[in-house]
């Protein structure tokens, strides 16, 4: 594919070890965008980095053919890097994306403005986040930059897909540079429909017609998983997830609330039970591989998010009282999400003070987005009564 480039909004440990490795194997130059000047300079210095995969089967590669551009400091130039792209993506966390989405409209707009046929293909646009539809609220966010006259263009212009990720990428060790160590196991799935064509090629994605059961399927079974571990562990005073996972007390938490978000995807999607149980397993097995040291803190970081109306706990656990289905041990992982208190964490320290400052049931819908008539409700509401008064 001679001459394609992508544009990467996220030039962190994802960004470098997952997506751009990924984007670099296929053939496309990288773009990496960040907001972090050492980063950007550290990228500008360096004619390759190393992705190291851990284990077994894992293997090293060698990403070369990037440059970089600062967003929060030449944003013309990253205009004009987007107007002439045949990708875009994005690494950022769904909170960031409001702050990416208009440089991004810019660039759509420059480029319809300039009446250039980029290789004669529309855009490809795809949010690689921890989030449920990411990309359907990027374009959303997108489309409002736009100016009004432009905005019926966006859907000629560009297309955008909803996407899945999953890979675990622990903390790195300091001194590793732009190198990234990971796990080998990964998976990127990609929403098919939007494409009226042939979907770009990129190196590792399984393309389907049907992103729903994907997205929840990796969603509320490896983050919920990680984020059980997580919040189990802060509250005993284990320090690393892999310890963690070897108490007997917190792997049983884990599995069981993987249980019962196994119980929600084969009734919601009709997915096989076994081949979903398998799934669970695996993802068990690859929290507690030793040679991924991650720590407590860093995977219960952001819990305001982590708790959020459709994420990895109020997402399933909404969804299974809806249905009137068993959510104890999902229950369990919320009340050690609630407990979650690291002053060097942005989120945390917010958590803690809307806890204090509003009365409980307030405080339920604050957080959770769920309304007292929600089956949900009663279950949460002894949880943050509890908190309170702790």
């Amino acid at each position: 594919m001679p001459g394609v480039k992508a544009v990467h909004f996220g030039a962190g440990n994802i960004g470098r070890g997952f997506v751009g490795q990924l984007l670099h194997e296929s053939g496309y130059e990288v773009v990496f965008a960040d907001v972090a000047d050492a980063l950007i300079d550290a990228l500008r210095a360096a004619d390759s980095y190393t992705v190291h995969e851990i284990g077994e089967a894992g293997r090293s590669h060698v990403v070369t053919d990037f440059r970089a551009v600062n967003s929060r400091t030449e944003e013309g130039a990253l205009i004009e890097e987007i107007a002439s792209a045949d990708v875009v993506t994005t690494a950022v966390g769904p909170r960031v994306l409001p702050f990416v989405a208009p440089v991004i409209a810019r660039g759509i707009q420059r480029r319809i403005e300039s009446g250039d046929d980029v290789a004669g293909e529309r855009l490809a646009v795809f949010a690689c986040e921890n989030a449920i539809n990411a990309t359907d609220g990027l374009k959303a966010l997108v489309r409002a930059a736009l100016p009004e006259a432009l905005a019926d263009a966006l859907d000629s212009t560009a297309v955008f897909a909803n996407t899945a990720i999953d890979r675990i990428v622990p903390a790195q060790d300091p001194g590793a540079g732009l190198d990234v160590t990971l796990e080998p196991f990964f998976e990127w799935v990609i929403d098919r429909s939007p494409f009226e064509g042939d979907p770009p090629p990129i190196a590792g994605v399984h393309w389907v017609d049907d992103l729903a059961p994907f997205i929840e399927r990796k969603l509320f079974t490896v983050n919920t998983a990680h984020a059980t571990a997580a919040y189990h562990g802060f509250q005993r005073g284990i320090h690393a997830i892999t310890d963690a996972m070897t108490d007997p007390a917190i792997r049983a938490e884990v599995e069981a609330a993987i249980g019962e978000t196994r119980s929600l995807l084969v009734a919601k999607f009709g997915l096989d039970e076994a081949e979903q149980r398998a799934y669970g397993e695996k993802i068990v097995g690859r929290l507690s591989n030793p040679e991924l040291p991650d720590t407590v803190e860093r995977v219960g970081r952001g819990p305001l998010r982590k708790l959020s109306r459709s994420e990895r706990f109020i997402g399933p656990a909404s969804q299974l009282a809806e249905r009137g289905m068993p959510r104890d041990a999902l229950l369990r992982a919320i009340a050690a999400a609630l407990a979650f208190d690291v002053p060097e964490d942005a989120e945390s320290v917010e958590l803690q003070a809307i806890l204090a400052r509003e009365e409980p049931d307030g405080a339920v819908t604050v957080l959770t987005g769920i309304e007292p008539a929600h089956p949900l409700f009663p279950d949460l509401l002894p949880l943050f009564r509890a908190r309170a008064g702790a």
